[in-house]
């Protein structure tokens, strides 16, 4: 047989060009734009809100098929019902956990600081702080059973994240307990997921435009001068935010998964300014799933505790209502002693699933929880109304980072993840392709299999 010469060899399949580096660079540049936009002519930057809110719409609107398809093939992709079991307990037990240090480590912080004291409301102010109150603010009871869709269908149209999620694991089971004969209805919702993560790749090229316009608005309407007497408050749920992910998360992601927690963020770099620019870490839901199975971290993992914690494991939110409640009652002249802080915040602990990736959605559903819980304290929601996109931010980035670095500890845990492979990744060794969310529809080539499926090889 004749050697074969590198003119008669196969052509190697020619790489895609990543060009996704273009994209956040053009989202750098929107958002230093926008910025000045909104200090130079801020009449004009505020109508430019629609282009931020046509941005994150158009994510929103994506992501309930995504989580469906997510958590459907998570689970049909594991064998035992126990094993899905496991990794949702572990889970939720651990999102409960973090929630509870949150509030901790908020509370120590807003009753160190005092923001609020010494602050005066106006009756204007009083009417903007009712003004967000929302109507879908609901009583426990009544929150339970608005998880549950009026329709298989309507879980999707509605737009609800809770009710997307029952479904989605109702169907999984279902799938899971069908073996072989639910394997086609499998293939056909990975078609599914590829077209969706097709159509989330067109959206994404609108992101610059996105940021310039919800950039621009939130410089105009607050301005540098509006923020310089809530600059405190700023400044420690800022600071707040950074040490509970840093240090809190960082030793906790060390002592258990031996990960550095830099090296996790520096991979989740892109991830981070997409979330800077929308406020919003629905916009990165996508890609956090992708870069997570690249990591190392079995589907099945991914599949449940991603989209699981985008609804319980709210950090950024859990450290942003406390300490905007304890400001408030401060402005207000009437300080809570730590008795009257607990019950509140263990209400708002409830009243916040859900609330994750929709930007404002904080600020909802701190008033509705103080309408429910604390009418009083409703009036002094208008103080931090103009400041509200700002700390949007800090939360968004939090309750991102919280939901990695919870993939990965329950990763391992649950014995589901590489910890080779993740050494490698995060080293630059195995980079992730970024070719791979445009070209292949957001499948994310030599995922790990399940540790089950291995040892049955072997």
């Amino acid at each position: 047989m004749a050697a074969t010469t590198p003119d008669t060899a196969a052509a190697a399949p020619r790489k895609r060009r990543d060009r996704t580096h273009y994209l956040y660079i053009a989202v750098i540049v929107a958002v230093a734009l926008g910025i000045a936009v909104g200090l130079i002519w801020p009449d004009a930057a505020v109508q430019l809100q629609p282009l931020g809110t046509g941005f994150v719409n158009l994510i929103k609107m994506m992501i309930s098929p995504i989580i469906f398809c997510t958590i459907v093939l998570g689970i049909g992709s594991v064998r035992k019902a126990a094993k899905v079991g496991a990794v949702g307990g572990i889970a939720l037990g651990y999102f409960l956990v973090m929630s509870l240090v949150a509030l901790a480590i908020g509370l120590v912080v807003g009753n160190l600081l005092h923001p609020g004291a010494g602050l005066h409301l106006t009756s204007a102010l009083k009417q903007t702080g009712h003004a967000q109150v929302s109507s879908d603010a609901l009583p426990p009871v009544d929150f339970v059973l608005s998880v549950i869709p009026k329709t298989f269908v309507s879980a999707f149209t509605e737009g609800q994240v809770l009710q997307t999620l029952l479904v989605a694991l109702l169907a999984g089971f279902a799938l899971q307990a069908m073996g072989t004969a639910g394997q086609p209805v499998l293939r056909g919702i990975e078609h599914i997921q590829r077209l969706v993560f097709r159509i989330l790749s067109m959206v994404m090229w609108a992101a610059p435009l996105g940021a310039f316009g919800a950039i621009a608005a939130v410089t105009g309407s607050a301005g540098l001068d509006a923020l310089k007497s809530l600059a405190v408050l700023m400044l420690g749920f800022y600071v707040t935010c950074v040490l509970f992910v840093f240090v809190v998360l960082g030793a906790v992601l060390r002592i258990f998964a031996g990960v550095n927690v830099f090296s996790l963020c520096r991979y989740l770099a892109r991830e981070f300014l997409l979330i800077l620019s929308t406020s919003s870490s629905e916009s990165a839901l996508p890609r956090l799933i992708a870069k997570m199975e690249h990591l190392g971290v079995s589907k099945p993992v991914v599949g449940i505790t991603v989209p699981t914690g985008y609804s319980f494991n709210l950090d950024g939110t859990m450290i942003y209502m406390t300490m905007a409640s304890l400001y408030i009652a401060d402005a207000l002249g009437t300080p809570m002693s730590v008795g009257e802080q607990i019950p509140l915040l263990l209400f708002l602990l409830l009243a916040s699933k859900g609330a994750a990736g929709v930007s404002g959605a904080g600020l909802a559903t701190l008033a509705g929880g103080l309408q429910s819980h604390k009418p009083a304290l409703v009036d002094g929601v208008g103080l931090i109304v103009g400041i509200d996109r700002f700390m949007s931010e800090a939360r968004a980035l939090t309750n991102f980072a919280g939901n990695a670095i919870a993939t990965v500890l329950v990763g391992t845990w649950t014995k589901e993840i590489d910890k080779v492979r993740v050494a490698k990744v995060l080293s630059g060794e195995l980079p992730f392709d970024e070719t791979v969310m445009d070209a292949t529809a957001g499948t994310v080539a030599e995922v790990p299999e399940p540790r089950e499926e291995r040892l049955a090889k072997a």
